[in-house]
C-alpha cells in the first residue's frame, strides 16, 4: 500500500491515538492501515508500508485480534492470512470501548467494592471512604449506562448522540416544569 502524505499523516495521529486508547504506537498505525485499506492487507503489506519488522507485525495483529479489531480473510490461491477490520467503524469504537472500560474501569469498580467492605478505623478514613463511596457511584452509574449504549445498534447510537446538549435542554425544560432545581444540580 502505497501511502500519499494524507494518508501518512492519518496513519501517525492514528499511532498517536491508539497509544492513548492502549495499545502502542505501532499496533495503532497498523490499526489505521487496515482500516484505511480497500483490500485485506497481509503482515509482510503492512511491514514493508510502515517499514517495520515482520515480528512487530505478528505481534501487532495478535494484539489487535485480542481487542477484537481485525479479522483473518484468507484470499483464494494464496496460502497467507490477510487482515481486514472487523465490523464497522462504529462496532470499532464500541469494541475499543468496551476494552477499556473492562480493562480500567472494571478493576477499579472490583477494588472499591472490596475498599469499601473493610471499616474504616480513623476519622479522616472516613472521609476517603466518602470520596471513595463518590467515585464507586459514578462508576456504576457509568458501567449501567455503557452496557445500555452497547446494546444500541449503530443507527441507534448515532441518532442519541446527535442529541447531544439536547437531551440537557429537555432535562433543565422538565425542571422548569416541575418547579425548577433550588440545588443547581441535574
Amino acid at each position: 500500500m502505497k501511502m500519499s502524505p494524507t494518508i501518512e499523516s492519518f496513519v501517525l495521529h492514528f499511532g498517536e491515538m491508539g497509544s492513548r486508547w492502549g495499545f502502542n504506537r505501532t499496533v495503532g498505525q497498523m490499526y489505521a492501515i487496515i482500516v484505511l485499506s480497500e483490500e485485506p492487507l497481509s503482515a509482510n503489506d503492512i511491514a514493508e508500508t510502515l517499514g517495520i519488522s515482520r515480528g512487530n507485525v505478528s505481534m501487532g495483529i495478535k494484539e489487535l485480534q485480542s481487542w477484537r479489531l481485525i479479522q483473518v480473510q484468507h484470499v483464494a490461491g494464496d496460502r497467507k492470512d490477510y487482515y481486514t477490520t472487523a465490523g464497522s467503524i462504529w462496532e470499532m469504537a464500541k469494541r475499543i470501548l468496551e476494552e477499556r472500560k473492562r480493562r480500567e474501569m472494571d478493576p477499579t469498580l472490583s477494588l472499591l467494592r472490596d475498599t469499601l467492605l473493610e471499616n474504616e478505623s480513623s476519622q479522616s478514613e472516613a472521609y476517603a471512604r466518602e470520596r471513595m463511596q463518590e467515585i464507586h457511584d459514578l462508576l456504576e452509574t457509568l458501567q449501567v449506562w455503557f452496557d445500555d449504549i452497547q446494546g444500541l445498534s449503530p443507527d441507534k447510537l448515532q441518532t442519541l448522540l446527535k442529541l447531544g446538549s439536547g437531551v440537557g435542554k429537555v432535562l433543565e425544560f422538565t425542571d422548569k416544569l416541575k418547579g425548577g432545581n433550588k440545588s443547581g444540580k441535574a
